[in-house]
C-alpha cells in the first residue's frame, strides 16, 4: 500500500463514491488539479489539505501517511486511590462526585439518587 497523499485522497474519494469532478467542486479546485494530486504530480497546499481532511473527517497526519503516534506521557491512576487528586477541566473533582463515579463504574446504579 502506498502512503503518498495522492493515493490517500484517491482512496477516500473512491470510498465516498465520488468522481474527481465532484470532489474538485466540493474543494473549490480544478478537476485537473485534483488529478495531479492523485497521481503525485502535485501536492495540495496546507489550506486544501485541511479542506480534504475536514471533508472526509480524517486528520492531515492520515493524509500524509503518518502512523498514529503513541503518547508516551499517558498517566493513569486508579479511581480507588484516595491519595490521587482527580481533576476535570482544571478543577478538582469533589470527593462526593468521585464516590458517585465509583458507584457508577461498579454498576451500582440503584445507589444513585
Amino acid at each position: 500500500m502506498d502512503n503518498n497523499i495522492g493515493y490517500r485522497i484517491s482512496e477516500l474519494r473512491k470510498q465516498a463514491g465520488m468522481s474527481q469532478f465532484q470532489l474538485a467542486k466540493v474543494l473549490n479546485i480544478a478537476t485537473s488539479t485534483l488529478g495531479m494530486y492523485e497521481t503525485g504530480k502535485r501536492e495540495p497546499s496546507l489550506k486544501v489539505m485541511n479542506r480534504i481532511a475536514n471533508y472526509f473527517n480524517v486528520t492531515t497526519d492520515y493524509l500524509l501517511g503518518r502512523p498514529e503516534k503513541k503518547d508516551d506521557n499517558t498517566k493513569t491512576a486508579d479511581i480507588e486511590d484516595d491519595d490521587v487528586i482527580f481533576t476535570y477541566e482544571g478543577r478538582r473533582i469533589p470527593k462526593e462526585d468521585l464516590e458517585l463515579i465509583r458507584r457508577i463504574m461498579r454498576g451500582s446504579r440503584n445507589d444513585i439518587k
